[in-house]
């Protein structure tokens, strides 16, 4: 964790180390909550394709593209965070992400499907990557004793980007129109985040929480870091990569198309025959289960990467597939808005809680000193599903007219997760023995 100069920043640090990682903490929730207002792509879709003329599959691309270009940055800032000052990965992140935004907003403009794709689906996609590694590799170095929890804590930040956006968003696309709301949106990014790179820095060499803190008694304790080619080299690694696509491909499926799956099953509970201010209706009331949903994929990640410090992570990743295989089976039944809210609600708060637990995870079983590397090589796994899961439900719904079966390969695919656990399960008990 060598520095790239020393500044004041890095001399207050020296000074006061507990006191500072507050302070990194809260400016780590602050940066996620605005890099996860990504997770509100859903209530952009029907306006801009009703008013551009872009299909189901062409928006679908800039936010599959978006989540694979996300992936690829957290692989690559995951190792120049390992190597460069955090605040300045954070802030290459920032920028990025905000300038995609903008120019999002200019492909509404001048209705251009190619430059949306580019900039939402590229740009944003590897801004948003560098800005979300940067402050987990931090925090998991400033809190060893807390790994599950502050983890957590910074994932929820970005999990709750969908409430903000999700809540007033339709209001702003329909007050403002889609350009001036992605205008807005990106300008507050850039001032936003950052402001709050500028406060990520890594800890003191040596430095440790003191002896009153306390690791976690199911973290896997190693005598040593591995090396990313260490790690890389063991069946362990993988079986946490293929644990996270798996989890990442039933979540952001479902993310992708949460708003148009909502006033599906409002406008069948209608009985099909909806008016124009129904319908107007029906999309204030889809933005807002976005937007409640984003509230449980954030405090999901807090809740289950605190739960991980107790009952261990293999435990929570075991118990969110067994509701992934339960819950995505019962979706596809579902004809009640209020049911239907109840088990997005729930299983996006599980969808969190794998994003959560899975660098704690990681760094259990493979030590903090490589994190960064390592857990963003695992990241790629949700490039991968960033593919697979929206484009599944995007192409079943045009061969199909519907969502039932892309519901019920999520379910039988968390099944799979399952058995990953149990033998992730039996490779730990190995090693110990």
């Amino acid at each position: 964790m060598n520095m790239v100069f020393t500044s004041p920043i890095e001399n207050s640090i020296m000074k006061n180390p507990v006191s500072r990682r507050r302070s990194v903490a809260a400016a780590a929730v602050v940066m996620q909550l605005c890099l996860g207002t990504v997770y509100a792509w859903s209530i952009f879709k029907k306006p801009m394709m009703a008013a551009n003329g872009w299909s189901e599959t062409q928006t679908q691309y800039a936010f599959m593209i978006n989540s694979a270009m996300f992936a690829t940055a957290v692989a690559f800032g995951g190792t120049l965070v390992d190597r460069i000052a955090p605040r300045i990965i954070g802030s290459l992140g920032g920028i990025m992400f905000g300038a995609g935004v903008l120019l999002a907003g200019l492909a509404n403009s001048i209705k251009s499907i190619t430059l949306l794709i580019i900039a939402y689906g590229i740009i944003t996609g590897l801004g948003g990557g560098f800005g979300y590694v940067t402050p987990i590799a931090t925090l998991i170095r400033w809190f060893p004793d807390k790994r599950g929890q502050l983890t957590g804590l910074a994932v929820m930040g970005y999990g709750l980007g969908a409430f903000a956006l999700g809540n007033i968003g339709p209001v702003l696309i329909m007050k403002y129109g889609i350009a001036n709301t992605f205008y807005l949106w990106g300008l507050l990014s850039l001032i936003v985040i950052l402001t709050a790179a500028l406060t990520l820095v890594n800890p003191p060499d040596g430095w440790s929480p003191g002896k009153t803190a306390s690791l976690s008694a199911n973290a896997t304790i190693l005598p040593t870091s591995s090396t990313f080619t260490e790690a890389v080299r063991t069946p362990r690694f993988w079986i946490l990569w293929m644990m996270l696509f798996v989890s990442i491909t039933a979540g952001l499926g479902l993310i992708s198309q949460l708003s148009p799956i909502a006033q599906d099953v409002m406008i069948r509970a209608y009985g099909g025959a909806v008016s124009d201010e129904k319908i107007k209706s029906i999309v204030i009331v889809s933005g807002t289960i976005v937007a409640i949903a984003g509230i449980f994929n954030g405090l999901g990640r807090l809740i289950w990467a605190w739960a991980s410090d107790f009952i261990g992570r293999k435990a929570v990743f075991a118990i969110i597939f067994i509701s992934f295989a339960l819950g995505f089976a019962m979706l596809a039944h579902v004809n009640t808005t209020f049911i239907f809210a109840g088990l997005c609600f729930y299983l996006l708060a599980c969808y969190g809680g794998t994003m959560a637990t899975m660098p704690a995870l990681a760094a259990d079983e493979f030590g903090p000193v490589n994190i960064g590397k390592i857990y963003g090589v695992i990241f790629t796994a949700c490039g991968f599903a960033g593919l697979a899961g929206p484009f599944v439900f995007a192409r079943v719904k045009e061969l199909t007219g519907g969502f039932t079966y892309a519901l019920y390969m999520e379910s039988v695919l968390a099944v799979l997760g399952l058995a990953l656990v149990l033998i992730l399960h039996k490779a730990g008990k190995k090693m110990n023995n």
